[in-house]
């Protein structure tokens, strides 16, 4: 079997892209989660990257789950306890790695987003897509639930009400919606995609590197914790921000009237 994901940095930008497009990239069935988190790992190990592209080869960003592994699992070749721990140990372990990845993350997709696919755009921090995108909660029509955390994710990222329409009906909507809606925050013409990532990432990539990672844990912390916990977080990090070479720079660039270079 090939490799599911190709890895690579230029300059502080890493950009995966999920290589199987004769399959439409699906998550499952596949070495993808396994390459994935190898990736995460190397990331959050290489203190040079400052932000990560995700994107897919072909006519699909992903198609989410492999429709013949869902058939094993539904003519039981394999048990209900062996599904569970398969979830857990596999697909599950997407959302919490990419979640608690520092560095922040720009989903680029190309083409259908569907399922878990979907749901994986949502695993990161921005998305930015082709105007040939496609985006679909798609379980409720092959009779599962969101069993990746696109429960989760999704009304964090479009509301309650627009994610309960896309995941009990499980309808296909258009990249002018998804943006009308704030799934996405560009739709470009294909061709311009990867360069309209690259722009965004090089702009997050050209600010304080130790800043940017402590603003992402910030915003990730500040969806569940109380106002007052992160308060008192944000003081924490704020303390550590004042002390940091970067912010001695921006301060002293702001004052002499030039470009500041963050080294991090």
């Amino acid at each position: 079997m090939t490799a599911f994901l190709n890895y690579e940095q230029q300059g502080h930008v890493v950009t995966l892209t999920m290589c199987q497009p004769e399959r439409r990239n699906p998550l499952t069935g596949n070495t993808a989660v396994a390459e994935i988190l190898a990736a995460c790992e190397r990331i959050a190990a290489d203190r040079s990257v400052r932000a990560v592209i995700l994107t897919g080869e072909g006519s699909a960003f992903s198609s989410g789950g492999d429709i013949k592994t869902m058939q094993q699992q539904s003519f039981g070749d394999v048990d209900g306890m062996r599904i569970r721990d398969d979830y857990r140990r596999g697909i599950q372990r997407l959302p919490l790695a990419l979640f608690n990845l520092e560095v922040p993350t720009i989903a680029a997709i190309n083409g259908a987003a569907v399922g878990a696919g979907l749901d994986l755009a949502c695993m990161c921090d921005l998305r930015v897509a082709s105007d040939k995108a496609r985006f679909a909660e798609s379980f409720v029509k092959m009779g599962i639930i969101p069993g990746d955390g696109g429960a989760w994710l999704l009304p964090r990222v479009i509301g309650m009400a627009r994610a309960a329409e896309l995941s009990l009906t499980g309808r296909m909507i258009d990249a002018a919606t998804a943006l009308q809606w704030g799934l996405v925050s560009q739709v470009v013409p294909p061709e311009e995609l990867l360069n309209a990532a690259n722009a965004l990432a090089s702009e997050i990539a050209a600010n304080p590197p130790q800043v940017t990672r402590m603003t992402k844990k910030l915003m990730r912390e500040g969806m569940h914790q109380s106002l007052a916990s992160l308060l008192e977080l944000s003081a924490a990090y704020q303390a550590l921000a004042h002390q940091t070479a970067d912010h001695r720079e921006a301060v002293s660039a702001f004052l002499e009237k030039r470009t500041p270079e963050f080294k991090g």
